[in-house]
């Protein structure tokens, strides 16, 4: 995972505004640092996002995140 797709999850999950201050304050007792000091510090982004999810009970079915429509590369 790329951090612009941690960063679209976030967004598509808890709201723009929300994403941010979640990101920036929310310690994550699994890594002792906040989201955006973990990726700083090099942590998978897929690892902090999951452990965002479950500290903020976000179910299963939504840590994929939304569906994205399928671009047509031919059109290109």
């Amino acid at each position: 995972m790329k951090h612009s797709e941690f960063r679209r999850l976030m967004d598509d999950e808890f709201g723009p505004g929300n994403a941010g201050v979640i990101a920036a304050t929310l310690v994550l007792p699994s890594l002792l640092e906040t989201a955006d000091r973990a990726l700083e510090a090099g942590v998978d982004p897929r690892r902090v996002w999951l452990d965002v999810c479950d500290l903020q009970g976000v179910p299963e079915g939504r840590r994929l995140g939304r569906d994205l429509p399928v671009r047509d590369r031919a059109q290109d």
